[in-house]
């Protein structure tokens, strides 16, 4: 896929066309706002939240925020594609950190039959995308989910739970609002998103300034999401990880579409400036890394796509220890009793 003004090189679900926008209202929900005492004690305080809301907010007012939102449909289309592959109808859904709803468009109404969808920024629910499913948009932390226990059929998220400072936490929450039998599908940025501007940075300030401040934001490791899963409580849990790469014409373009999604780093040991010969120093060693033949730089994205269940007595369990009727040495038996029947 190429930056806007370029080829796109993926495939991307058409919004439903002729749909009247049904939003049943925007909802600000006062236990959604984090507090610092409402955290947990085991929480690492990485990333400053209320600049994240600023930034979403900010991205959110520009004239044209659908430049920029080519990287969540892609995304959102693939978790719809996953919720399809489910054949059950939801009759109630929460999207939590939905943006502008780039999961909910990708789906109708024979599938879910009312979308929530929350939001830490305002701006970002009041710009909703069209779409068929009736909705209700609430303002809340993803930290902090202001529902009861056993409300939701179907929890989506989409490039959301990697700015969470708890994200034990916020998975534990998702498991709490789940009905059971209820199914959780989400996506996240993986530990190699963005590995070329953040060594292009790095080998840039150590020349410059003899030494580097992270400016990409940590992710977490894609060994980690399955055992955070579980510690939540789902089970029958699939995890799996995807890159998509995006050609970007050089990396000053890359970072301003970067703050166009609300995506510029908030963590809270940021540098707050970087001098102007350090930026162009590290735009030129991007370019003598990693230049395309035809001139452009490549960012990769990698996404860590997780899907997990909340438990119910119908659900497929494993059989008891010590009821299998064959020994996995006696398989080895199988391809010589085959090759007895060939002969005879």
């Amino acid at each position: 896929m190429l930056r806007s003004g370029c080829l796109w090189l993926f495939w991307r679900r058409p919004p439903a066309a002729g749909v009247a926008v049904k939003n049943f209202g925007l909802r600000k929900v006062a236990s959604g706002v984090s507090t610092p005492s409402s955290t947990s004690p085991r929480a690492l305080n990485i990333f400053d939240r209320d600049l994240k809301r600023k930034q979403k907010n900010w991205a959110a007012r520009q004239p044209e925020p659908m430049k920029f939102d080519y990287l969540r449909e892609e995304v959102g289309s693939r978790i719809a594609d996953r919720v399809y592959d489910i054949t059950r109808n939801f009759s109630l859904a929460l999207d939590v950190g939905c943006g502008r709803g780039y999961i909910a468009q990708h789906l109708n109404k024979e599938t879910v039959g009312k979308f929530f969808q929350v939001d830490i920024a305002e701006n970002a629910l009041k710009n909703i995308l069209e779409m068929e499913i009736p909705t209700v948009s609430v303002i809340a932390d993803e930290e902090f989910l202001p529902f009861r226990e056993n409300t939701f059929d179907l929890v989506v998220s989409s490039l959301s739970l990697h700015w969470v400072n708890d994200l034990p936490r916020a998975l534990e929450q998702i498991h709490y609002v789940l009905k059971p039998d209820g199914v959780f599908i989400g996506a996240m940025f993986g530990g190699d998103t963005l590995y070329e501007l953040r060594c292009s940075l790095q080998l840039a300030e150590t020349e410059r300034e003899g030494g580097f401040s992270p400016h990409v934001s940590p992710f977490t490791a894609v060994n980690d999401l399955g055992h955070l899963l579980g510690r939540a409580g789902f089970n029958t849990l699939t995890v799996d990880t995807d890159e998509i790469q995006v050609n970007y014409p050089g990396m000053f373009e890359l970072m301003e579409d970067l703050q166009g999604m609300g995506e510029s780093n908030c963590a809270w040991n940021r540098k707050a400036l970087l001098h102007r010969d350090t930026m162009l120093a590290a735009a030129a060693v991007y370019r003598e890394m990693y230049r395309n033949e035809d001139g452009s730089v490549p960012a990769t994205y990698q996404i860590y796509y997780m899907i997990g269940w909340k438990y119910h007595d119908s659900q497929a369990r494993p059989a008891e220890r010590g009821s299998a009727t064959v020994s996995f040495g006696e398989l080895g038996k199988i391809n010589k009793l085959m090759s007895q029947e060939k002969k005879s």
